[in-house]
């Protein structure tokens, strides 16, 4: 084991994504999808025999700085790993243009789930379940690269909370070479091993949990894997296309805790957990955003219901209600699954979707160091504590604020640094826009695939756009761009910055 943690970070991934082939192997034997099972198998020998052939020629290479080998080896995993991973489903779906292909693999592995494959069509469970464990180790994969890369070099959200003098992009204090890469592999193999039964006995529980609601095995594990890697991804179109109804909505909705703050996977129940996962700042800020925007959103439907008759109809408002509370805590942790109600209460109120809102919470995004995309909650929670300080200055323009050091820090510092980012990020923003703009698309369907790419959630294409958006009918210049922009929303800006400074690829 000491031996493989030698290896470049990047053929370790390259060797996890080629061994994962044959998991939809024994889907599609099971199924009697015979090609697609070629496909997986022939494409699993292949890379793994191709990983083995690289590990062995790089595996004495030393590396001087492994801080920014890892921040490179992350954006090789969103960028070339799904070059790899993209062979298989074009033997498994024939007509499938390899771009397709492309553009499914770097969604999937960004966690963010939109897909060229309409509801009309269906590739076959293999694929359905390869797309779908693949999201599900990008979540994985961001678990352990948030604690162990990120962390250290003040990315990621970290940056709000750093210390003073920690700099941006670069681990603090900086050590001796040898001593950095001893400690980014140590930290990477700590977590990995730290995180992964956690990981998997989460999804298995869910799994578990929709399958005693009634849903059929395939689709409980896709849905499991997607809401554990906030992916959003479902072979049936989402959860009004699943057999579990309103039990299996309920059971789904516990498990958004998990994209809130990292402190609900980093729990050992002792009796100062509890009290710190209550005091945690992104969990308590990502509650008061979800139910803030349900009240409003039950308060629009009820006007609307009123307007529409004065009969009352207690139970139509209670389904609005879950409809409500399901979705809107599913876009804010850039699920992106719907809830079976959420159509009943639009059609209960007769007002049109609240596509918007649903971008707005997409944004906000959830805590950092998990699977949600967006803004993240620690970031927005700085920005409001500074707006709340300086409107207690305009009263009292001689008060000191309190709440010790931590507080002080988050008002000044972190808020400083969370306004640059939401800068780069409304900047990211009109970037993409411009580009599907010279690709052909129109103001409003360019905004919200935007949005989608640039927050990892592909579901919001159809829910915040009427009609909804298709990706499949998409030109090859638009995917790439939005390919482009959901490696940017995953990495996100400041990393990419990190790589472009002349600092850091100093030795």
């Amino acid at each position: 084991m000491g031996r493989l943690s030698d290896l470049p970070f990047l053929v370790i991934l390259m060797a996890a994504g080629a061994l994962s082939m044959f998991v939809p192997v024994v889907v599609a034997v099971a199924m009697g999808e015979w090609s697609a099972a070629r496909g997986f198998f022939y494409g699993g020998l292949m890379f793994s025999a191709l990983s083995v052939l690289i590990g062995i020629a790089t595996i004495n290479n030393p590396v001087r700085n492994q801080g920014r080998s890892h921040l490179l080896a992350m954006l090789g995993f969103y960028t070339v790993l799904p070059l790899m991973l993209a062979v298989p489903m074009t033997e498994a779906v024939p007509g499938l243009p390899y771009l397709d292909a492309y553009f499914e693999m770097v969604s999937c592995l960004t966690t963010t789930g939109a897909t060229v494959f309409d509801a009309g069509f269906d590739p076959g469970a293999a694929v359905h379940v390869w797309r779908a464990l693949v999201g599900w180790m990008g979540g994985f994969f961001l678990w352990v690269t948030a604690i162990a890369i990120l962390a250290p070099m003040n990315l990621g959200g970290f940056e709000v909370t750093a210390v003073p003098g920690g700099v941006t992009g670069r681990a603090h204090p900086r050590p001796a070479a040898s001593t950095t890469a001893a400690d980014a592999r140590e930290r990477l193999v700590r977590f990995g091993r730290q995180l992964a039964p956690v990981y998997t006995g989460l999804t298995a529980s869910l799994w578990v949990l929709m399958l005693l609601a009634g849903e059929g095995p395939l689709v409980a594990a896709c849905h499991a894997m997607a809401v554990l890697a906030t992916s959003g991804i479902s072979p049936v179109g989402g959860i009004e296309g699943g057999a579990s109804g309103l039990a299996g909505e309920f059971m789904l909705f516990w498990f958004f805790a998990f994209a809130f703050s990292r402190r609900t996977f980093m729990f050992d129940f002792r009796p100062e957990s509890w009290r710190a996962l209550w005091g945690d700042l992104e969990f308590r800020m990502g509650i008061a955003i979800a139910w803030l925007v349900t009240a409003f959103l039950i308060a629009r439907h009820w006007m609307g219901a009123y307007e529409v008759s004065s009969d009352d109809n207690t139970f139509a408002a209670l389904e609005a209600l879950w409809g409500a509370v399901f979705t809107v805590t599913s876009y804010l942790t850039t699920t992106g699954f719907n809830s079976v109600e959420w159509t009943a209460a639009r059609e209960w109120s007769g007002l049109p979707s609240a596509g918007l809102i649903l971008v707005g919470l997409a944004v906000f995004g959830g805590g950092v160091a998990t699977t949600a995309g967006g803004v993240k909650l620690l970031r927005i929670y700085a920005l409001y504590k500074h707006g709340v300080r300086e409107m207690e200055k305009l009263i009292y323009p001689s008060s000191v604020g309190g709440a010790g050091a931590f507080a002080r820090r988050i008002r000044r510092q972190g808020a400083q640094i969370a306004f640059v980012f939401f800068m780069l990020f409304a900047l990211s923003v009109t970037v993409v826009m411009v580009a599907l703009g010279a690709a052909g698309l129109e103001f409003e369907a360019a905004m919200v695939l935007t949005v989608a790419a640039l927050t990892t959630t592909g579901p919001l294409a159809a829910a915040a756009a009427e009609p909804a958006l298709s990706y499949a009918a998409l030109g090859d210049g638009a995917k790439m761009v939005l390919a482009a922009a959901m490696v940017l929303g995953r990495l996100e800006t400041l990393a990419i910055i990190a790589l472009l400074n002349p600092e850091f690829w100093r030795p």
